[in-house]
C-alpha cells in the first residue's frame, strides 16, 4: 500500500454559500438531518479537541445530543482526561465529518458544564446498563484490566439498583464564536463557509481551499 497514491476527486454534491442562510446553527442542524436522512451510520459523532495547560492537544470522538443557537452539548465523565483538561482550559473544538456526503464541519468556542439538573434528566434516560458503566467506570484511569471491571458491574446488577446520576459525570455544552462548513468540490476546489462572531452577530465569509 502506498498511501502517498491514494486519493481521489470530490464534487458529487453541489453545495451553494449564498443559500447558506445567517444562521450556522442551523444550517448545521439542516446538515445533520440530509447525514441522517442518508443513514450515515453515528451521523452525529464529533472528534472533540482539548488542551491541557501543558499545551498537549488531544483528541478523540463523542456524540453530539443536542444543538441549540447558542450551544452544542455532549455528555462524558469531568474526572476524564477531556474533563481535566476542558477545566484547565476550556477552549475546544468540533469536527464533524461525513464521507458519504463529502463534508465536514468545525466549530470552535468556548466549553461550559451543564446543569445537574440537565445531566440528572438526561443521565435518567439512557439505558440502564450505561448508566451503570458511567457510575463505576474511572474513566481515563488505569485498571487492572477489563474483566475486573465488567466483574464490578455484574456484581452491582445483582443488587438491582437503579444508579443516581453521580457528581462527577454529566453535560457539558460548547458555545461557539467559529463555525467552518466544507463541501468537497472537483479539482480540489472546495467551498469553505465560515462564521465568525463578532459583537454577537454572525459574519458570513469565504476562505480559499
Amino acid at each position: 500500500m502506498k498511501l502517498e497514491d491514494l486519493r481521489r476527486d470530490f464534487g458529487r454534491f453541489i453545495f451553494n454559500p449564498d443559500q447558506a442562510g445567517q444562521s450556522p446553527a442551523l444550517l448545521l442542524k439542516k446538515w445533520l438531518e440530509e447525514a441522517e436522512d442518508r443513514h450515515i451510520p453515528e451521523f452525529n459523532a464529533m472528534v472533540i479537541s482539548t488542551v491541557g495547560v501543558n499545551g498537549r492537544p488531544s483528541s478523540r470522538v463523542v456524540l453530539l445530543k443536542g444543538i441549540e443557537e447558542d450551544g452544542l452539548s455532549f455528555y462524558t465523565n469531568y474526572e476524564s482526561r477531556k474533563g481535566h483538561e476542558l477545566a484547565e482550559n476550556p477552549q475546544a473544538s468540533l469536527l464533524f465529518f461525513w464521507k458519504e456526503l463529502e463534508r465536514q464541519v468545525r466549530v470552535e468556542g468556548i466549553v461550559e458544564k451543564m446543569s445537574y439538573e440537565q445531566s440528572k434528566k438526561y443521565f435518567s434516560s439512557r439505558p440502564l446498563d450505561s448508566q451503570i458503566s458511567a457510575l463505576l467506570s474511572p474513566q481515563s484511569r488505569p485498571i487492572k484490566d477489563l474483566d475486573a471491571l465488567k466483574s464490578e458491574i455484574a456484581a452491582y446488577n445483582q443488587l438491582h439498583q437503579k444508579p443516581a446520576c453521580p457528581l462527577f459525570w454529566g453535560g457539558y455544552q460548547l458555545k461557539p464564536d467559529y463555525f467552518e462548513f466544507w463541501q468537497g468540490g472537483a479539482k480540489r476546489l472546495h467551498q469553505r463557509l465560515i462564521f465568525e462572531q463578532k459583537d454577537s452577530q454572525w459574519i458570513k465569509g469565504q476562505l480559499a481551499p
